[in-house]
């Protein structure tokens, strides 16, 4: 995937002070625009530069701790595909087979530990990740159970004609049986809203084993717009990250200010003027309405385009700043690159070491030791805190992946992630799951190639999973903000991510599915909710036992937010927005991979992390837009 150009009057880099420092800058890029149109399915990576062999689709590569004994079998050859759709030659009865792929446990040839081979069988026959077409065996002499059933000949002919017929027609079958209808209403793994969710409408209530509420019309309107901020003259983009949703208003970092606005009406509540822009931003909130940012201590100019030191704690109740503190490595100023909440502690982390403060009173808890030779880069914060500790030189690097005590920064339990790994980022603090880029492997620029299940307690490797770039869409930057994921979430002890996204069987459309993985043994569980034809899901948070997800639209039609149901992955609509050009538009500028999506209580907020005059003088922009249901 092709990076977007860095931000001018980028900070310079720490001199002489701390530990070595990393070659990534301080400040994170603008994201590319999101196409408008659905994307062509994209390539796979680079596979030979993966440290070790990838084992399965999806499947938890070799974990770093001695696994179990491996199976002292071989594992059986692959089927040959029946070519480009039709079969070589006269196919043999075979017995039925369940459908395998995307997100399915199929029965199909296996390596190690059980794993299906990778690749096997090619693309664009069945059973790359769609299910092959099966034809039901009728009952033989013997009963269910029985031993010593056979086929007689003539049975045989009648079969393998059967399957060869199916053999060619198998493509169109999978976009049939998959459009939300018939077959996938009984099927409690595959339920998914295949029409976009239209039929899935309850007519109020709540949606099983979540809070929010299903309206009896999941239909939309834009409740409000923010115009996107005029520049400083001179610059080209600021960072804007950080958005929060409180029950009053729904707060959004400008140019050197955070706003609250009515949830509803979009008029201005309250201002927080800061000295300079926002450099970096949590997500999570204390009980009592606080959050964290990270800030420059002034506007920046092409002659000095400052520093990102100042932490400051923000009370999005009041509308106030609380109180803004900075740290020293050495006699220097700390520059930051990520901050965090939790247990009552702001933790900030960079390339010269971490610091943290007492939410409440800005107390100083802790900050670089100048006889470190390692440093904390980042934390991960919410139910628990989670320092990314890097020890050893540039490309000798081993992270030590730590839960600590929020009071007191007391390493409660580590796991040392094998040594070259450069990055890794906080996908979730509890359970703990980690993600990287192992060899640089993925290939795409999403910073995943692996996660890898942690115990909290202990520090030891549950399971480690295989995400190939190619095969999956979730994005991590472990590089500077450590916890900043998005397109994935965690409950259940699963890990939900989307597929990256295929052909959905329209003449140009694409589409994709969420899988879910078991985060104690790596596996796929078989469950799978599915885009829809011409739509593309992200799961964007849990909503208790649900999981809560954003549809992007086709071309002609608006996004949705959709419920899935955490044990039947059955989805219903929460929200469909509407699909006139000019809000689509819109819409389709903040998605997922490059916006920041609040959903709650039929309200939804998307805004982008820049602000920039890349765009033509003639087009109107916007820092954000709400979307609302009656």
């Amino acid at each position: 995937m092709t990076q977007p150009p860095p931000p001018p009057n980028q900070p310079p880099q720490q001199p002489g002070f701390g530990p070595p420092q990393d070659p990534a800058g301080q400040q994170p890029q603008p994201p590319a625009q999101p196409p408008q149109q659905p994307s062509s399915a994209p390539g796979g990576p680079d596979l030979g530069k993966a440290p070790q062999p990838q084992p399965g689709y999806g499947y938890p590569q070799a974990p770093q701790t001695p696994p179990p004994a491996a199976p002292q079998t071989p594992p059986p050859a692959a089927p040959q595909g029946p070519g480009y759709g039709y079969p070589q030659q006269p196919p043999q009865a075979q017995p039925p087979q369940p459908p395998a792929g995307y997100g399915y446990p199929g029965q199909q040839p296996t390596g190690p530990y059980g794993q299906p081979q990778y690749g096997q069988p090619g693309y664009g026959q069945p059973g790359y990740g769609y299910p092959q077409a099966t034809v039901p065996m009728p009952p033989q002499p013997g009963g269910p159970g029985g031993g010593g059933r056979k086929i007689n000949a003539q049975l045989a002919i009648i079969v393998a004609a059967v399957v060869a017929i199916a053999l060619i027609i198998g493509g169109g079958v999978w976009y049939a049986s998959s459009s939300g209808k018939d077959d996938d209403k009984n099927n409690t793994a595959s339920s998914g809203g295949g029409t976009g969710g239209k039929d899935s409408k309850n007519g109020g209530g709540t949606s099983s084993g979540g809070e929010e509420k299903v309206p009896a019309d999941p239909s939309s309107k834009v409740l409000f717009q923010v115009p996107e901020p005029k520049l400083p003259k001179g610059t080209e983009s600021i960072v804007t990250s950080g958005s929060w949703l409180t029950d009053k208003v729904y707060a959004k970092s400008g140019i050197a200010e955070i706003v609250g606005y009515d949830r509803d009406k979009g008029t201005e509540a309250w201002t927080i003027d800061l000295p300079g822009p926002v450099c970096a931003a949590t997500e999570h909130v204390t009980d009592d309405g606080r959050t964290a940012i990270v800030h420059k201590p002034a506007m920046p100019t092409k002659t000095d385009p400052q520093s990102c030191t100042q932490v400051s704690v923000i009370d999005l109740a009041a509308g106030k700043k609380v109180w803004s503190k900075t740290a020293k490595s050495g006699t220097m100023e700390i520059s930051f690159n990520n901050v965090t909440v939790s247990g009552g502690t702001v933790a900030a982390g960079s390339t010269s070491g971490g610091a943290a403060w007492e939410v409440a009173s800005g107390k100083a808890l802790w900050a670089p030791k100048t006889s470190d030779t390692c440093y904390d880069s980042g934390y991960g914060g919410g139910p628990k805190l989670v320092a990314v500790r890097k020890c050893g030189s540039y490309e000798q690097r081993q992270l030590h992946i730590q839960t600590i005590d929020p009071k007191t920064g007391n390493v409660i339990s580590e796991y040392k992630m094998s040594e070259g790994i450069e990055y890794a980022a906080v996908v979730s603090t509890d359970p703990l799951v980690m993600a990287a880029d192992v060899g640089d492997s993925a290939g795409d620029g999403s910073g995943i190639s692996d996660f890898f299940s942690i115990d909290n307690k202990t520090g030891k490797l549950r399971t480690r999973i295989s995400a190939p770039g190619d095969e999956y869409a979730a994005r991590c930057d472990g590089i500077t903000k450590i916890e900043h994921c998005s397109g994935l979430a965690v409950g259940n002890d699963r890990l939900y991510i989307p597929t990256e996204e295929h052909d959905s069987g329209s003449e140009y459309g694409q589409t994709n599915e969420i899988v879910a993985f078991d985060l104690s043994t790596g596996k796929q569980t078989g469950q799978r909710a599915d885009a829809g034809e011409d739509y593309s899901i992200t799961p964007l948070r849990m909503d208790g036992g649900n999981i809560l997800a954003y549809k992007k639209p086709p071309y002609d039609k608006g996004g949705q937010i959709v419920s899935i149901d955490g044990g039947t992955f059955k989805q219903t609509t929460l929200m469909e927005n509407p699909s006139t050009e000019s809000v689509r538009d819109v819409e389709t500028s903040m998605l997922p991979d490059s916006a920041e999506i609040l959903y709650s209580q039929g309200r939804l907020y998307m805004s982008d992390v820049f602000a920039s005059d890349f765009s033509s003088s003639d087009e109107k922009e916007y820092l954000a837009i709400a979307f609302g249901t009656s």
